[in-house]
């Protein structure tokens, strides 16, 4: 039985965790450690569990409770070469952590899990699927300015889709971000918006995709019910009905409503 769950989402801090009734992964870690274990036994997942974390791309908010969590609970991490070296670079992991590069794929608890490039000003950043024991898939696909042709044909027929949902384009360019910062989010190397993100689920739903879990929302730039109301718009368009057709989740900051079951 696959399951999954967003513990944290956005700027503040980001941890996606997929798995089974045996065993799991974690999708970066962007809070503390101590958060992070208490937010898993939360869902009734124990840390002992997992079998790895894999990571996104080095941001802060990705990054910043790996190297204690990893350490205290002998967990592998994987992550694009680069962002290990940049990792190392700052400090974010250090020799009592252990960690591989993942290129393409990685086989770990019965967990195969794929890895495609998206656009993100980071020293590469990743996004994964996990293809469960039970054959459904899982995907994740956030911090990037666009859809990549990668990210397009490995998310194709996803069972669940972590999907980044980041700002309203309208309130990110009348808001108080400085210009610089504007100019970034929007960017190729930026965030997806809530209209991209929308437009992308809608190839998502003919392929085969039923759960989308809008993730990333800026708090100062989205609201989530903006957010759910241009995916649910998006999808109106071809006639699907959310409930009957698919479902449609809106990650909050911090996860209180437990796990998504497949």
């Amino acid at each position: 039985m696959a399951k999954a769950c967003q513990l944290f989402s956005g700027s503040s801090g980001n941890s996606i965790y997929i798995g089974n009734n045996s065993t799991g992964i974690l999708v970066d870690i962007g809070v503390s450690a101590k958060r992070c274990e208490y937010a898993l036994n939360r869902i009734g997942v124990s840390p002992n569990s997992l079998a790895a974390v894999f990571v996104t791309h080095e941001h802060r908010d990705h990054v910043s409770g790996i190297r204690v969590f990893a350490s205290k609970f002998g967990i592998p991490v994987f992550a694009a070469p680069e962002t290990l070296e940049e990792m190392r670079r700052l400090d974010i992991i250090n020799s009592k952590v252990e960690a591989y590069e993942i290129e393409n794929a990685a086989d770990i608890g019965g967990i195969h899990v794929e890895a495609f490039k998206n656009s993100h000003d980071a020293a590469c950043c990743l996004g994964y699927k996990a293809i469960m024991p039970d054959g459904r898939k899982i995907s994740v696909c956030t911090d990037t300015g666009y859809i990549t042709d990668e990210a397009k044909a490995s998310l194709m027929g996803t069972d669940m889709v972590f999907l980044e949902s980041n700002h309203e384009i309208s309130m990110l360019e009348n808001g108080g971000y400085p210009y610089h910062l504007k100019r970034r989010i929007l960017s190729a190397k930026g965030h997806l918006s809530n209209f991209a993100a929308g437009e992308f689920a809608k190839e998502l739903l003919q392929s085969g995709t039923t759960r989308f879990v809008l993730s990333h929302l800026s708090r100062e730039n989205n609201m989530p019910e903006i957010a759910r109301q241009t995916a649910v718009s998006a999808l109106d368009e071809l006639g699907a009905k959310e409930n009957s057709d698919y479902r449609l989740y809106v990650s909050k900051t911090e996860n209180n409503e437990g796990l998504i079951v497949l």
